[in-house]
């Protein structure tokens, strides 16, 4: 009896182990790199605490131009990874051909919705986190002038920008809000000297808040603010640590919660395709508050921001999707 309980417990330990062995996790990140300090690291930091608590590695990839999509994501399906994480709306039309080349490989999509039977597509409500971090940039305003930069001129970060607007003027008909786009190609992501460029613009036409929604090209947008004394707004990742008491707060988009649960899902066998869609509701989108920050956040400030949050989530307060109709009601 001991003898075939201890047989047992190998052979439940075996198969524990044979099955972790059959995941095979890799993650490729959109351009800009994984260290953008911004949604690439966000996507990379998921990983990273996956691979802590389960002790399994995986596989990353960061692609150098757009032609690498399909080549990329297809050699990793052939070598067996599964599942296959992708950080940016731009993969979709690679993934939309592979997925269906490799049925039994679950796949995940970060920003775009690819309905394929083995895909997970998790998009966030980027307008409502926005919203939060206007309403403290109107109230942080003391030129009652804030604005926006944005990366890639495209619908998604209008987005950001829309919801942004919508927040800082609900806090005053009087709020004025500026906005600019670095590019309409991929290298407007990581573009810290334009961005900075831009920035700088904004802030000589009264500008004293600035919030970037640009990849790589924010931390120029950042460091612009702070050398004029002013104030930026992060986004993505936590980014008040750039510069200490020179960022008001940074707009949280949980993608390093999507990348680790597309991990752990695969792992537990509980991985379901469809779309996953993360607002204030499921804690997919916020704003940072830390020692870096917290002196910045006034008690009003603070009641306003967490009463907006509030109304959201019960739905007093509705935040415009600009994705609905390409349109900013604000």
């Amino acid at each position: 009896m001991k003898k075939s309980l201890l047989g047992l417990i190998a052979f439940s330990l075996m198969s524990a182990t044979a099955y972790a062995a059959d995941i095979k996790p890799a993650i490729i990140y959109d351009l800009g790199g994984k260290f953008d300090k911004s949604f690439n690291e966000a996507a990379f930091n998921g990983a990273e605490k996956f691979k802590t608590e389960s002790g399994i590695e995986y596989r990353e990839f960061e692609i150098a131009n757009d032609a690498q999509r399909e080549q990329a994501l297809r050699r990793f399906a052939g070598d067996g990874n599964n599942p296959i994480v992708m950080a940016g709306f731009s993969w979709g039309a690679a993934l939309e051909k592979v997925a269906a080349e490799y049925p039994d490989t679950k796949f995940a999509i970060i920003d775009m919705v690819v309905e394929k039977p083995n895909v997970k597509s998790v998009v966030f409500k980027e307008q409502e986190g926005s919203y939060l971090v206007g309403v403290l940039a109107g109230l942080a305003s003391k030129s009652k002038t804030v604005s926006f930069v944005g990366g890639m001129d495209i619908p998604l970060i209008h987005k950001f920008s829309c919801g942004y607007v919508g927040g800082a003027k609900s806090t005053g008909a009087d709020v004025k809000v500026l906005e600019a786009f670095t590019g309409t190609t991929p290298d407007a992501w990581n573009d810290p000297v334009k961005g900075g460029e831009i920035a700088k613009s904004q802030i000589d036409q009264g500008s004293d808040v600035v919030y970037h929604a640009a990849g790589g090209t924010g931390v120029g947008v950042l460091q612009a603010a702070a050398d004029a004394g002013k104030l930026g707004i992060g986004v993505d990742s936590n980014q008040n640590g750039l510069h200490p008491g020179k960022v008001l707060t940074s707009m949280l988009k949980r993608v390093d919660v999507a990348v680790y649960e597309a991990f752990k899902s695969a792992k537990d066998d509980t991985f379901k395709p469809g779309i996953s869609v993360l607002g204030l509701k499921e804690d997919g989108v916020g704003f940072a508050l830390d020692d870096n920050n917290k002196a910045l956040i006034t008690p009003e400030m603070m009641a306003a921001v967490e009463k907006a949050k509030a109304d959201i989530i019960a739905g007093t307060v509705q935040v415009h999707d600009y994705m609905t109709d390409e349109a900013c009601p604000y």
